[in-house]
């Protein structure tokens, strides 16, 4: 009877909390942390723990294109993965062999027309892992509907310093101004295949770090953070959809900080600079409580694009679930 009424009302919450939602984030990537202490607490090996995280992912894979999100990146495996031992290595390797070649023929990744590309140093990974990711990439090449990132062989920091040594060698034979180098410049830089700037991070397992994962997409973009206790194999939907509300409080409240900043700076900018903060406040205006918008701002007045910034902040979780700065 306990379990059929946890059912009942873990299904109404997911109701509700999909009833809240009025959008979702382009961009989610995904700390699947908590495997091992899930197949420990269950009485498993690692193995268990990894194969019962791959069922969540497979889950989150649907709820993501349900919401409407366009890109997911897994860090699945990083490059400290390979200090573990040797036998629960292999397990991972057979793993994702397995799961990369069944993503790739599965009929509701064709369906849905998901690209799966890899990222990270997969030159590091052992041949027949590397067969298995180039068979999944290869297979869906030409889909542009979702993009399925997978990190492996993945370390965020070793990534920007091989970035930085490419533009470095560039400059050095003369094939590029220093004056020319931009963003745009790294970015070609850090991975085959362009990934967009992330909006939101999910770590579930109880640890509040980001763990060197995607900082120049992340960081650079002020991604919004979610941290919840569940383990990996235990992250419901109803978690996912928690960490999607934080994203957009965190962007509503991007979006308030903004109108204030600009009806602060009306009284005391020039005329070229009041124009621009005229438009800012027209854009965001609605974001304000009714008694703080300003009168006799023409509302008519042509917003100035600026747009894309999230931030992270607490969502007033219940205690299970944290949001993090």
């Amino acid at each position: 009877m306990k379990r059929w009424f946890r059912r009942r009302v873990d299904a109404a919450y997911e109701r509700l909390l999909s009833r809240e939602i009025s959008g979702a984030p382009t961009h989610v990537a995904v700390i699947q942390d908590g495997n091992r202490r899930y197949a420990r607490q269950h009485g498993g090996d690692a193995h268990e723990g990894h194969r019962a995280g791959a069922d969540t992912t497979e889950r989150v894979l649907e709820w993501c294109q349900d919401i409407g999100v366009e890109e997911l990146t897994l860090y699945t495996f990083s490059t400290e993965n390979f200090n573990r031992p040797e036998d629960e290595r292999e397990a991972l390797y057979e793993l994702l062999c397995e799961k990369l070649t069944e993503f790739a023929d599965a009929e509701r990744v064709h369906d849905n027309e998901v690209c799966i590309q890899a990222i990270g140093e997969i030159d590091l990974l052992p041949e027949h892992v590397r067969d298995a990711v180039a068979y999944a990439e290869r297979r869906t090449q030409e889909y542009d509907q979702f993009v399925l990132n997978i990190a492996l062989a993945y370390g965020g920091r070793s990534r920007l310093l091989e970035a930085a040594r490419g533009v470095a060698r560039d400059v050095n034979a003369d094939e590029i101004d220093p004056d020319e180098i931009d963003v745009e410049t790294i970015e070609q830089r850090l991975y085959d295949q362009p990934v967009r700037d992330v909006d939101l991070i999910i770590r579930p397992g109880g640890e509040e770090r980001t763990s060197n994962f995607l900082p120049w997409h992340a960081n650079g973009n002020e991604a919004a953070v979610f941290f919840c206790t569940p383990y990996w194999p235990e992250f419901s939907k109803a978690d996912f959809l928690r960490g999607i509300r934080t994203y957009e409080h965190r962007k509503e409240s991007w979006r308030r900080t903004r109108a204030r900043r600009a009806i602060a700076l009306l009284g005391a900018v020039s005329e070229p600079e009041l124009t621009d903060a005229q438009a800012v406040v027209n854009r965001f205006r609605d974001s304000l409580p009714v008694g703080e918008r300003p009168a006799g701002v023409d509302r008519e007045t042509t917003a100035v694009a600026d747009s894309g910034e999230t931030t992270t902040s607490d969502d007033g979780l219940d205690s299970s679930s944290r949001a993090a700065d």
